[in-house]
């Protein structure tokens, strides 16, 4: 039998026995270790994602575990092994597939959200979009590969390199990897965030950081930057304050990256836009190549995953885990499945 965390609606989440899906052909079966609960993860519980959640419905993408049992026809993975996803299904036949862009099909199943995901001890899916991962890597750790593998794309899209200053605005998980990755570029990075916790842990990590409440952030850069500005600003807040700001801030030519997801639309600075000839790019999850570099970073330490894990909590408590999260002063708490070995 298996054991599962099911969303059942109305903020509730129920953990209760159920069967456990052999492999079909194509397919592996996984022990699940851990699973992380993202920004997503809280957006589904609060109800805010009922109309696309299928209930009752098993969550959860940011995972690792070990194969429990192979299916006919999948080559080169054995039981044993430990494994991450790329959570990521496309259609292959749309334009954006024949483009190249798969990860961003125009029928994308995002797998965890649209289909069952991770939040369960047993958990079966097709060997394509199983993600190897060294041996000696603690399954904890590799739990944060998926949200390291969002900051690598958005990194990669922004074509920041060194010598360039980039400014993140925001510091929650996905601002505090993006600021990671984007510091091995070799470029200079401010953070700017509100939250006192998420400061702190920002310059713990060795992050230059702004208290925007407090200083003329517009002038902070320009005097950081010798009256230029930053290269890149990646808005991660979500919020319209940062998209107001983040215009200001860049330097001629520069680069906004919009990494949240901005449920309603915005005031832009079209004119400022217009006048310095900026660049808005937009970033979506993530493709293989991104995976690869992320489990290398969280490997090789360049991603510090015990100072981002929070808490690890087991899964018959994950109704509380969200209540934790949700409330603040976490940044990265992790599911306990019970795959660990």
């Amino acid at each position: 039998m298996n054991r599962s965390a099911l969303y059942v609606g109305e903020q509730t989440f129920v953990v209760e026995e159920t069967a456990s899906a052999p492999p079909g052909p194509g397919e592996v079966r996984i022990d699940v270790a851990y699973t992380g609960i993202c920004g997503t993860d809280l957006h589904i519980a609060h109800g805010a994602m009922d109309q696309r959640v299928h209930t009752p419905a098993v969550i959860g993408h940011e995972m690792s575990g070990r194969i429990a049992e192979v299916g006919e026809g999948v080559e080169g993975y054995q039981v044993g092994e430990a494994v991450t996803v790329m959570p990521l299904e496309w259609c292959g036949e749309c334009p954006a597939c024949r483009a190249g862009h798969t990860h961003i099909c125009h029928r994308l199943t995002f797998v965890g959200i649209d289909s069952p995901g991770s939040m369960q001890r047993s958990w079966t899916v097709p060997a394509r979009i199983l993600v190897p991962l060294p041996e000696e890597l603690p399954l904890a750790h590799a739990a944060l590969v998926e949200p390291t593998a969002v900051a690598v794309h958005d990194v990669r899209r922004s074509r920041l390199v060194a010598g360039e200053h980039a400014v993140i605005i925001g510091a929650g998980p996905v601002g505090l990897l993006i600021g990671t990755v984007a510091r091995q570029t070799g470029a200079t990075v401010t953070v700017l965030e509100l939250d006192p916790h998420r400061r702190a842990l920002a310059a713990d990590l060795g992050l230059a950081t702004v208290d925007p409440s407090t200083v003329d952030v517009a002038e902070h850069v320009r005097q950081a930057t010798g009256g230029a500005g930053a290269d890149v600003v990646f808005e991660v807040s979500g919020s319209a304050a940062g998209v107001r700001i983040a215009t200001d801030l860049l330097a001629v030519r520069g680069r906004l990256v919009v990494v949240a997801i901005h449920p309603t639309p915005r005031e832009v600075d079209l004119h400022r836009i217009f006048w310095r000839e900026l660049e808005v790019i937009g970033v979506r999850v993530y493709q293989r190549e991104d995976y690869v570099e992320a489990v290398r970073l969280v490997h090789g330490g360049q991603v510090p995953a015990q100072r981002l894990i929070s808490r690890i909590v087991p899964l018959a408590e994950v109704a509380q885990a969200f209540q934790a999260l949700a409330a603040g002063g976490d940044v990265k708490v992790l599911i306990d499945c019970g795959g660990d070995a």
